[in-house]
């Protein structure tokens, strides 16, 4: 019964240990591969023979029988050196067909954790946040400032026309006193912003001071300080021909009107624009539909719009034939541009100022804003003079200070509806305004007072 029950054991024991084999050769083809599992089946076949001679009877007085087992022993042993060591790298192809048919569904080899591979330690700096004054340079250099082949070709254009437009109003109307064309404009005075499409020709219109007198705006039907009219003086003793410009006058003042109608016709009609233009590898064409004196010219790299503005110099004053909508056709438009900008320079020089930067800026946002581009130019050149007059820190670093107080400023005087001339306290700059268009205003600078970064943001 002890022998027996021992021998029950024994095959247990070797029924467990077979299983197990069986077990590990059924799955080692899909661990190892085909040649893994082969060499696999060879060593448990050799190491199981020799558990087997190792737990079976041995015949103690036969030494025959010892010596065979010795010899078998050996054999498994050579049989264990002899197989081939499993190469480091299977391909995926040896798969293909397994050793042995595995006794039962292949049991999933269970996964070991292993801690990921320690990767190196980078460390990422968040984004830093640009501040205003950063945001408005790099709006500027990148979006608003004029492109430097436009800044240096504008002009150049602009002269070649000035002077084909001076030697045909010389041959023309040689009675007429007009003095040298000459150019005008932020371009030219280093305060343009986004393109070169806008320049100025001055035509002085040279007047004799003992024939001619200036009346103030507020002296005359329009009741605005901002216009003046030019009256013709001592008809009884100078009568009508004595001046050349006596052809142009409306009861008994220089009418503005008068004249622009005049070079008008000459621009549209008889100037070889044509020809003109393949001189300088452009073309010309007046504007015939405007009231203004306008040339539009097109040139590969640039296109540019050249408004005339005949001008008339007495008294420190300086008056443009510009006159208003409606029926009174004797006004002359006062012009503060070269004080602006005389102004400006004198100031910035003094203090080493950002002020034309601060302009420059302004005057770009403005003028590509569909709701502010009627404050580009004048109106925000005089309120940078009247916050330079309360404000003395208009260093490069305080930039940002200044243009968001510029804003707040805007925002005070659209409030009022009123925006006083620096130069010339009656003029009110905002009086041709709409107020619809005060209210706009007002409303988009209102939210950008709190948050500037609204006006730098794609239209």
């Amino acid at each position: 019964m002890a022998e027996f029950t021992s021998q029950r054991g024994k095959r247990q024991e070797d029924g467990g240990l077979g299983s197990v084999l069986d077990l590990l050769l059924a799955n080692a083809r899909l661990v190892l591969g085909v040649s893994g599992a082969a060499v696999l089946a060879i060593a448990t076949l050799a190491v199981k023979r020799l558990i087997d001679r190792a737990t079976s009877p041995r015949d103690e007085g036969d030494p025959k029988a010892e010596q065979k087992t010795l010899e078998e022993s050996w054999q498994d042993l050579a049989l264990i050196k002899a197989t081939p060591k499993l190469p480091k790298k299977q391909r995926r192809e040896d798969l293909s067909e397994p050793l042995l048919s595995p006794a039962r569904p292949p049991v999933p080899e269970p996964r070991v954790c292993s801690a990921p591979p320690e990767t190196p330690q980078v460390e990422f700096s968040p984004p830093r946040c640009l501040t205003l004054q950063e945001k408005l340079l790099s709006h500027y250099s990148s979006r608003l400032a004029v492109p430097e082949a436009q800044a240096s070709l504008a002009p150049q254009l602009a002269r070649s026309i000035c002077a084909q437009l001076q030697n045909f109003l010389q041959i023309k109307c040689p009675e007429l006193p007009f003095g040298s064309l000459f150019l005008s404009g932020p371009l030219l005075d280093g305060l343009g912003a986004l393109a070169a499409d806008h320049i100025h020709l001055m035509l002085p219109v040279a007047l004799d001071a003992a024939l001619w007198s200036l009346i103030p705006g507020e002296d005359t039907v329009v009741r605005n300080p901002q216009y003046w009219m030019i009256k013709r003086t001592d008809l009884e003793y100078f009568p009508r021909g004595r001046s050349p410009w006596d052809r142009f006058i409306v009861g008994r003042y220089l009418s503005s009107n008068a004249l622009n109608e005049t070079l008008h016709k000459m621009l549209v009609a008889s100037i070889n624009w044509p020809a003109i233009g393949s001189l300088l590898g452009s073309v010309i064409h007046p504007v015939v539909a405007s009231q203004e004196l306008k040339l539009e010219v097109k040139h590969d790299q640039v296109e540019l719009s050249i408004a005339l503005f005949p001008v008339v110099e007495m008294e420190d004053k300086v008056l443009l034939a510009a006159p208003p909508e409606g029926l009174v056709e004797n006004l002359w438009l006062e012009s503060f541009y070269r004080a602006e900008v005389s102004k400006l320079k004198e100031l910035d020089a003094g203090d080493a100022g950002a002020r034309q930067r601060c302009l420059r800026i302004l005057n770009g946002i403005c003028k590509s804003h569909p709701a502010l581009h009627k404050l580009s130019g004048s109106p925000l050149t005089h309120v940078v003079l009247h916050l330079s007059a309360t404000n003395l820190d208009w260093a490069e670093e305080s930039l940002a200070d200044r243009f968001q107080q510029v804003l707040e400023e805007l925002v005070g005087y659209l409030e009022k509806g009123v925006l006083p001339s620096y130069f010339n306290h009656k003029i009110n700059l905002f009086c041709e305004l709409l107020e619809e268009e005060i209210d706009e205003m007002g409303f988009m600078l209102y939210r950008a007072v709190s948050e500037p970064e609204l006006l730098l943001k794609e239209k």
